[in-house]
């Protein structure tokens, strides 16, 4: 199934009670706090629809900020700004973020008659001693109750979590994934931290109490939450933070594992992980033992295959010295599966 156009309008900071010790919403979504005008929305709706190319279902999302925390006149203005692209099914339905303690009853039946079909929870943690370093002010307990009620008002789920946090540990991390995948969410989000200029915890970087997670670090813990995700049958929708001149600004992003193709990055990884599992099974049988191995996959993910930069490769090679691998694609593979056969001659 074809993905939907997503067409995103940003509300930085506007909602949130306070500011967590990561945030500074305004260099991320490069604009200023305040909500949008509708002449604004409307030319960013032009705009992504001339994006739209053969996909069928247009879907319209509220990032940034924390919308269930607006007043409730604020809501509904945003919502009736939209309804007649509702009613004319030019947008087909509406996504928004916000925290999980600002789901309640009263705001999700504000909300029911403007086409709300998904609501993303900055989750971040499972894990409540990381949460209140993090000067998160909501709870693990907050995000359980919160999903059980959005999904008994039939809406689908998202989650948002994080990796690097400060007081965060690897074993800690990928428990508060289990946690967060055991709650059946339809799809997640995985965001490695960054200290972003005007933040505390910039301050804290500073100071030497903070320090950030390298990028193979980082690209190793996400890999195994996105095995987690993926075992419980959970989507996993993005990983890194969307590529933007603002995060290639030193002066505006100071540290952290930043990488414009992260997801690029965690995928390779995975295939890597796939590959050296069926090499070990391969090369246990005598007669595949061999000097040359012949790698087949779909032509759509040969660059997953690779690596970046061919990095894949290169670390093959060092994990099987003595052993030529080469590469061919192979459109009648699932897409996503590598097979493995000895090569006749070295390629």
């Amino acid at each position: 199934m074809t993905s939907p156009l997503v067409i995103p309008i940003f509300i930085p900071h506007s909602g949130c009670p306070h500011q967590c010790a990561f945030c500074n919403q305004s260099i991320i979504t490069s604009r200023k706090k305040c909500l949008p005008a509708r002449e604004e929305i409307d030319e960013i709706i032009g705009q992504y629809l001339g994006y739209r190319a053969h996909r069928s279902r247009v879907e319209l999302a509220f990032f940034g900020g924390t919308f269930l925390g607006l007043a409730d006149q604020d809501i509904v203005g945003l919502l009736e700004r939209i309804r007649p692209y509702i009613e004319d099914h030019t947008i087909h339905a509406i996504r928004c973020s916000t925290r999980p303690d600002t789901i309640t009853e009263q705001k999700l039946d504000l909300i029911a008659p403007y086409g709300v079909s998904l609501v993303e929870l900055g989750v971040q943690s499972m894990a409540d001693v990381v949460l209140e370093r993090a000067n998160r002010g909501h709870t693990c307990f907050d995000t359980c109750q919160a999903i059980d009620l959005l999904k008994a008002y039939k809406l689908k789920v998202g989650v948002q979590v994080m990796v690097g946090l400060p007081g965060d540990t690897r074993d800690q991390l990928l428990a508060s994934t289990r946690q967060v995948a055991d709650l059946a969410p339809d799809v997640a989000r995985i965001y490695p931290l960054m200290v972003l200029r005007g933040s505390l915890l910039a301050q804290w970087y500073r100071d030497g109490s903070y320090s950030p997670l390298g990028l193979d670090q980082s690209v190793g813990l996400v890999k195994e939450m996105v095995k987690i995700f993926e075992q419980a049958n959970v989507k996993v929708i993005r990983m890194g933070l969307q590529a933007s001149e603002m995060m290639e600004d030193k002066t505006q992003v100071l540290a952290g594992p930043w990488h414009p193709a992260f997801g690029h990055l965690v995928l390779s990884a995975l295939v890597y992980d796939q590959v050296c599992e069926k090499l070990e099974n391969f090369q246990d049988s005598p007669e595949n033992r061999g000097r040359h191995i012949l790698l087949s996959v779909h032509s759509r993910f040969e660059s997953r295959l690779r690596g970046d930069k061919n990095s894949n490769l290169t670390k093959l090679t060092k994990a099987y010295p003595g052993i030529v691998f080469s590469i061919q694609t192979n459109d009648s593979l699932p897409p996503g599966r590598v097979d493995i056969q000895k090569s006749a001659t070295r390629v």
